[in-house]
């Protein structure tokens, strides 16, 4: 399992009542797909220690965090030592994205190319702005070009070559 990518999917803050419920700070875009009931979860401790896979029976949203019923526990002594713990799944169950959307993993890390193939760099970071993101490549030369994710500026995005193309737009070097 230590080799396999884990996705952090929350993290339980507390219990919620006596019949066994948890409070999960959420760290997903997808909670309602991740709580639904019989979702599976591993449940690792704050230390070090072996996870538990769980399975989510019923959820709801409360106050900007999501109230879970696991199975097997029905009653917050059962419960009251898992504060703290982290909820996670492998990175093969992660959610796939629609056409045109990439997780920022997959972007960080890819080497840049002008339409004409000359090497511009490698992607180092991405900065969402609002109406767009800006995908920030270090240049050979040390310099950094801004990338905006827009249609008139990517050609092809190969996340699994690691390779992106792009159409410099006037101005962008």
């Amino acid at each position: 399992m230590s080799e396999e990518r884990l996705l952090n999917i929350g993290k339980i803050v507390n219990t919620h009542g006596i019949k066994g419920e948890l409070k999960v700070w959420t760290q997903t875009d997808f909670p309602e797909v991740r709580f639904k009931p019989g979702s599976k979860l591993l449940m690792f401790p704050p230390e070090t220690g072996e996870p538990i896979t769980i399975e989510i029976v019923s959820s709801r949203e409360q106050k900007a965090m999501y109230v879970i019923k696991v199975k097997g526990f029905d009653n917050i002594n059962q419960v009251e030592k898992y504060k703290g713990w982290e909820l996670k799944v492998t990175d093969n169950e992660r959610v796939p994205l629609p056409e045109g959307e990439y997780y920022y993993r997959d972007i960080v890390g890819c080497e840049v190319e002008s339409e004409e193939g000359e090497q511009l760099g490698s992607v180092k970071d991405i900065m969402s702005t609002g109406a767009n993101d800006i995908w920030i490549v270090k240049m050979s030369n040390g310099k950094e070009l801004l990338i905006p994710v827009i249609d008139d500026v990517l050609i092809d995005v190969d996340v699994a070559a690691r390779k992106i193309k792009v159409r410099l737009l006037e101005g962008l070097l």
